[in-house]
């Protein structure tokens, strides 16, 4: 059960197909282990106070902009959690909670804690 902020969390990100998570049957869908993690991280540090969760939104969008005008629209290569994780990271950096490149070794700290069976894949390098 989502607490009212999980609520609006995910529901904000419903935007344009671009921009909202990846779903299947409706409910939000992870591929690989660290993509759920990075989802949780994202909204747990919000809701904690650590930065405005629109202020997360945005910086998604522009690295999703960031990554269209770079490779176009139609390259298979497209990955969102790939760029919910680069937006994690700079607003994490920008609100001074972790320093630059930190957030990889964190991530991997807390999937290393994860029992084996939890564990479906390793963080993108």
């Amino acid at each position: 059960m989502f607490t009212k902020f999980e609520h609006f969390a995910a529901t904000s990100l419903m935007g344009s197909p671009e921009e909202a998570p990846p779903r299947r049957d409706g409910h939000l869908y992870f591929d690989r282990d660290w993509e759920r993690l990075a989802f949780g991280v994202a909204i747990a540090l919000s809701k904690q106070g650590h930065y405005e969760w629109e202020d997360f939104r945005q910086q998604l969008i522009s690295k999703i902009g960031e990554w269209e005008a770079e490779h176009g629209t139609d390259d298979p290569s497209w990955d969102y959690y790939q760029r919910w994780l680069a937006a994690l990271e700079e607003i994490l950096v920008e609100s001074e909670v972790l320093a630059p490149g930190e957030l990889d070794a964190r991530m991997a700290d807390i999937l290393d804690a994860c029992s084996p069976e939890q564990k479906q894949s390793e963080l993108p390098r």
